[in-house]
């Protein structure tokens, strides 16, 4: 299934979207949360044989927010893809690089992000989500970990790098929880529907290239990342893990950062695509 969250900012309403349009959840849930993820999905099913749930009219020309409410934490994983650990020149971790952001930092997949006050190095890096749906802890295996998994969405976690690397401290989240940093979406797209060892993830400014990769390439993957995490954190329904981004970023010196005005856009196959207008 696929589930989003459409309206503004607030006040979107839960969805679960079929063949192109939006059917109300709100008779079923009043949001896309860790309880509902966690909860059985066949009311959902039944509600839509049934034709009980009734279906939003210009779901269009509607604001698409954050197909999941704010979860309790945003998990990420740093230096994650081979290739991008080599273009930051660093060696591929032999363990889990992580750093957490913010999670007031999520926003819709289209709305604006703003470019932190006299910043001159804002990056952008499209990730694969996780969004939990079981509360993992101590997990016994990779296996077993992909039992917690809810579903899967596109993220852009855009970053700062000089707060991130130069004022850090050795704590990288400081150049990413700025204001709008985690657009997230534009759909949920539940566990069983996705194979998350082989998508393929691109991103373009101003309509130019610079990502174009795959989960292939990924030194741990998804269940490999949540049985880890298990072992030192307790990861509850609804919280977002971002698994890290390919090669292709501004760090790398191949691009420029961003500036106001630019157009970001980044893209997971099976997951849909983002716009964002930096300003």
């Amino acid at each position: 299934m696929k589930f989003a969250r459409l309206g503004e900012l607030g006040r979107e309403t839960p969805v679960v979207m079929v063949n192109g349009r939006s059917f109300d959840l709100s008779s079923l849930t009043a949001d896309i949360d860790g309880a509902f993820l966690d909860a059985d999905l066949e009311p959902v099913e039944r509600a839509l044989a049934d034709g009980a749930l009734p279906e939003i009219e210009g779901a269009d020309g509607l604001r698409v927010g954050a197909p999941i409410a704010r979860p309790s934490a945003i998990v990420c994983v740093g230096m994650n893809y081979a290739a991008h650990a080599a273009e930051s020149g660093s060696a591929p971790p032999t363990d889990l690089v992580i750093f957490h952001k913010m999670t007031n930092t999520i926003g819709g997949p289209d709305d604006a992000v703003p470019i932190p006050p006299g910043s001159t190095k804002t990056d952008w890096e499209v990730e694969l989500g996780v969004v939990i749906g079981h509360r993992a802890s101590y997990v016994s295996s990779p296996e077993e970990a992909l039992g917690h998994v809810a579903g899967y969405v596109s993220v852009n976690d855009f970053s700062e790098r000089e707060w991130q690397l130069e004022r850090s401290g050795g704590q990288w989240s400081k150049g990413k929880s700025f204001p709008g940093f985690s657009p997230v979406g534009p759909w949920l797209v539940t566990a069983d529907e996705i194979d998350p060892a082989s998508l393929r993830l691109r991103s373009w400014v101003n309509g130019e290239p610079r990502q174009d990769s795959s989960t292939t390439d990924l030194i741990f993957d998804v269940g490999e990342i949540i049985y880890r995490l298990s072992q030192f954190l307790v990861l509850e329904p609804g919280d977002l893990i971002m698994t890290g981004t390919p090669e292709g970023v501004a760090l790398s010196g191949r691009f420029p950062y961003l500036r106001p005005g630019d157009v970001v856009e980044v893209e997971i196959e099976g997951l849909g695509r983002q716009r964002q207008v930096t300003r």
